[in-house]
């Protein structure tokens, strides 16, 4: 075993007359006295030579990159804003690079960091708060057919997913589950919140919508000429036909909340070691190290939990319109992903490079509840980092867009019917969230024309909405549920229940 000034440098040595120092002080840690935890010798290390001798501090920001128009005031003050929240993370000493999508806007949260659309890279090191609570957000669809109403199906639906607070007390069974990783520190008693949160999409953003798709041969042929050649063929024998399609976004839940909380801390106390004046927003875990590994490893169980999950989803619904899945794939939009000493982290951001046999990936990009679905093909353009947007973003706040429309005396429960008359909506937990509506969301043409515009990634097929289901909100003590007649006067259907919430001391072993 042998160490290096890299390494040394990585934990925040400055690459001066005292490495030198420290490098054989070292040595003689592992050769002269036997040591080869890495952890303790570079505690010992640290008692000798003190933090004053560190050089990683907060300096100039690293470049940025900008895929986004703005054209009103409005579209202007949150550009501003989301370049104003990513300065703070480029000033970091282990961020090489960032870049701001389409969907670029200011994101809320435990700790304020990358905002929603952000992307930022990063040399050796994983930054928690880059990659924010929401650990693999993703997409997911499947393909099938089915000679039901829409109607029909978000009653099957319904059945299949769960919204809200808590979780399910009846487990959705998954061999996920019983992947043997528990004793990871940063997955350590949480193996109740994998399972109560099998089959649950959570509230927010998150939905499960339905849409039609007519197959193409053009759409066969773009999918054999990128490498896609399973999927190809799967589609091969639908051609010139109308594919219903299901389409979930979600995260990890509480699964992965949890995980980042505990990564979070990690990375604060990591940099208090290591470096001066580091925000909570920058903190960051050395990959290289033992901890990093294990966070890592953490984040990729996350990551299949999260696929196995919308699976389950998928499953029990295709189970229950009594068909099969012609196809499926999906994709992670927050998460951290890593390509050669660099971690990319993208916090709202549809990954579009090529994967290791030089294919573009590919992507699926929402826009809003009444708009098509994008399927994409990566373009990996390098100067915005390989990414795409992973929506349309908003330019206002959800308290800002409802206060903008009382401003003006709009009837919120009138537009709301009116953004979402096209479509059959249903709120799971009983009224209608207007944050949620396709008003609260960029054009989603503007955002299409900007994927372009910038090469970001190119469109090859269309998700057309038929239906969707998202949490919505609960009824107030003070409020009364909606009556499923004034549901269906406002252009909703929604079924009223009560959803038992589950406290989360029930559902973690700690």
């Amino acid at each position: 075993m042998k160490l290096t000034k890299s390494f040394l440098i990585a934990c925040g040595w400055a690459d001066s007359a005292t490495l030198d120092a420290v490098l054989d002080r070292a040595t003689e840690l592992i050769e002269g006295k036997g040591i080869t935890d890495l952890q303790y010798i570079e505690k010992l290390l640290r008692r000798e030579f003190p933090k004053s001798d560190y050089t990683l501090t907060m300096g100039d920001a690293a470049p940025l990159s900008l895929a986004i128009d703005v054209e009103t005031d409005e579209q202007r003050k949150n550009l501003v804003k989301a370049e104003t929240r990513i300065q703070e993370l480029l000033r970091s000493p282990v961020v090489t690079s960032g870049s701001l999508m389409p969907d670029a806007c200011p994101a809320g949260g435990e700790v304020a960091s990358l905002p929603v659309g952000g992307v930022v890279v990063a040399l050796n090191a994983i930054i928690p708060a880059a990659h924010s609570s929401d650990i693999c957000c993703s997409m997911y669809a499947s393909f099938y057919q089915s000679e039901l109403s829409i109607d029909d199906e978000l009653d099957v639906l319904t059945e299949a997913t769960r919204f809200g607070p808590g979780g399910r007390t009846e487990p959705v069974a998954d061999p996920v589950i019983e992947e043997n990783v528990w004793l990871n520190p940063f997955l350590k008693g949480l193996r109740n919140k994998a399972v109560a949160h099998m089959a649950d999409q959570g509230d927010g953003n998150h939905f499960a919508y339905l849409g039609e798709m007519l197959i193409t041969r053009q759409l066969i042929a773009e999918l054999q000429s990128s490498g896609h050649i399973d999927l190809a063929q799967s589609l091969s024998d639908y051609c010139d036909e109308t594919l219903r399609v299901l389409v979930t976004h979600h995260g990890s839940r509480g699964l992965g909340s949890t995980v980042y909380r505990r990564g979070l801390d990690v990375a604060v106390k990591h940099c208090r070691k290591v470096a001066d004046g580091i925000p909570e927003a920058a903190a960051w875990i050395d990959a290289s190290s033992k901890t990093g590994s294990e966070y890592w490893e953490a984040l990729q169980y996350v990551s299949r939990w999260t696929r196995a999950n919308h699976k389950a989803i998928h499953r029990r619904f295709i189970d229950g319109v009594s068909s099969h899945a012609v196809c499926a794939f999906g994709n992670e939009h927050n998460f951290v992903w890593k390509r050669g000493d660099e971690y990319f982290h993208g916090k709202g951001a549809t990954p579009a490079w090529l994967d290791e046999s030089g294919n573009p990936l590919l992507g699926l990009i929402p826009m809003n509840m009444a708009e098509p679905i994008l399927w994409v093909l990566g373009s990996d353009n390098t100067k915005y980092a390989s990414f795409a947007p992973h929506g349309a973003g908003r330019n206002l706040s959800r308290t800002a867009l409802l206060n903008k429309f009382r401003k003006r005396r709009v009837n919120i429960d009138a537009a709301i019917v009116d953004a979402t008359s096209s479509i059959a909506v249903r709120w799971y937990l009983g009224n209608a969230d207007f944050s949620e509506t396709p008003l609260a969301y960029k054009e989603a043409k503007v955002v299409r024309q900007q994927i372009e515009k910038y090469g970001l990634a190119r469109v090859v097929g269309l998700i057309q909405p038929r239906g969707s289901i998202m949490a919505g909100r609960a009824p107030k003590k003070a409020e009364k549920p909606l009556t499923p007649k004034q549901l269906r006067q406002r252009g909703h259907r929604a079924e009223r229940r009560k959803v038992k919430q589950v406290p989360w001391s029930e559902l973690d072993e700690e």
